[in-house]
């Protein structure tokens, strides 16, 4: 019986050689092998990125979660405290900065050792009960900073002329949608992009003209003024630099993008960059506030048009405008960030499965507490008549007031030998985070304290 030779492997000298190229045509990527007699090449290969863009490539999760720090409820907190005290609360800043440094990367290396999310430890270590317990106080950060963002979001369109009442659904929809249906990493690239909207800050802080020398001086020397307002604002600087979802956001999408002990120090210094990056941004925007409206004798901001004349020094007439873009993109930022952070959470407390990448057959739980996050914080934020200003405000210092809770339950866990191993907290890592803790919880208490004081007349506001 005559044997047929398969398609593909007819005898060399049946083929027509004038056809085959003069040099082979090879991409240095791939891999050529021979495989019982065929050439076969392996496409897609991919090296490792060198210079440059390698160093761009490593920011991701770290970079999302702190920039999304600076959103509505951040830029109108910034904004107030430069109207206010001027140049006089820069020096906490920079504490704030270090601090934050610091807890997002013990996030990012509590992702890498264990390969599980905060909530999902939490439970784990400490038990169903207290697990619960975090999962009230990120419920009530969260729930209220959602609501903040879609605020901002109305905020920031009627500043452009639209109507509120059609933007907010029609953003919850937009949002709703780029999560649900798009993949993590087309996510987070988004997200990124949308981080470039801070960098008119910057500008409008030098073009605003400040007196560098006061900048300076309340940067390095520390001013204190003994009254009520002053202790809010400290506390509202910490809850909206130092928010909870933030921690929450950086270590369940480092889980999620799979980084394994091993490969941790690029994400280190994600974590820094992003901090780093982000407060910066923030300093700027006091400045920027401080050097226009506290100079003009406007020390109390009551709506996003006030807000807005900070970027006059840079586009004159238009900073209503321009205000209202950055406005918009920290708000959608933020307002998909917030929300994907509370369902990692409450999702890890509960056990199930959990990630973007999933759909919602896999993951009805995570996808149905996103989903009704976005929808009740767009309804809440159509509520005619609210304070927008004070709102955002008072919503940072509620998050001031919980992250105590969220920084105890951190630093326990990057503790426990038996889940860090050789990642464990070092002994400045412990002073640092524990002296956050520390800081943090006395401004809240002589804020509680002052607040008491002053509702039964012991003492005035001022």
């Amino acid at each position: 019986m005559q044997e047929t030779t398969p398609h593909g492997l007819e005898p060399l000298e049946e083929l027509d050689l004038s056809t085959l190229p003069v040099r082979p045509r090879t991409v240095s990527t791939s891999l050529r092998l021979n495989i019982r007699g065929r050439s076969v090449r392996l496409r897609g290969l991919r090296q490792p990125p060198t210079g440059l863009l390698g160093w761009l490539l490593i920011l991701g999760p770290g970079l999302i979660a702190t920039s999304a720090g600076n959103d509505a409820g951040g830029i109108a907190t910034y904004s107030q405290a430069g109207a206010q005290y001027g140049y006089d609360l820069i020096w906490v800043m920079l504490m704030i900065t270090l601090s934050l440094a610091i807890i997002q990367e013990m996030c990012a290396r509590l992702g890498a050792a264990t390969g599980r999310g905060l909530l999902d430890l939490i439970r784990e270590r400490f038990g169903l009960g207290w697990a619960l317990f975090a999962v009230i106080i990120i419920l009530i950060a969260n729930g209220g900073l959602v609501v903040s963002e879609f605020v901002g979001i109305g905020a920031a369109m009627e500043l452009l002329g639209f109507d509120k009442f059609f933007v907010i659904p029609l953003s919850a929809v937009v949002l709703w949608y780029l999560v649900i249906f798009g993949s993590y990493g087309w996510v987070e690239k988004i997200f990124i992009l949308m981080t470039l909207v801070f960098f008119a800050y910057p500008v409008a802080a030098i073009m605003g003209h400040p007196h560098w020398n006061q900048v300076a001086h309340g940067a390095f020397v520390p001013t204190i003024h003994k009254d009520n307002d002053y202790i809010f604002m400290l506390v509202g600087l910490m809850g909206t630099t130092i928010t909870p979802y933030m921690q929450l956001f950086q270590q369940s999408s480092l889980v999620e993008k799979g980084v394994a002990r091993r490969h941790y120090g690029p994400e280190r210094i994600d974590a820094y960059v992003g901090s780093i990056f982000s407060n910066l941004m923030s300093i700027f925007m006091i400045i920027a506030t401080a050097a226009t409206l506290h100079v003009a004798g406007k020390t109390q901001i009551d709506t996003a048009a006030d807000a807005a004349k900070a970027l006059e020094p840079v586009v004159g007439h238009a900073a209503k405008s321009l205000f209202a873009v950055g406005l918009l993109g920290a708000s959608l930022l933020a307002g998909a960030v917030l929300p994907l952070a509370t369902s990692y959470a409450i999702s890890e407390a509960f056990g199930v499965p959990k990630g973007v990448n999933l759909d919602f057959r896999r993951a009805r739980i995570f996808f149905g507490l996103f989903s009704a996050l976005i929808v009740i914080g767009a309804g809440l934020a159509m509520i005619p008549g609210l304070p927008v200003i004070q709102l955002l405000v008072g919503i940072q210092v509620l998050n001031g007031v919980l992250i105590p809770v969220i920084l105890v339950f951190i630093l326990l866990l990057i503790n426990d030998e038996r889940l860090m191993g050789n990642l464990k907290n070092t002994r400045t890592y412990n002073f640092l985070g524990w002296g956050t803790c520390a800081v943090i919880t006395l401004a809240v208490l002589a804020m509680l304290g002052g607040q008491l004081l002053q509702h039964f007349g012991v003492i005035g506001s001022k």
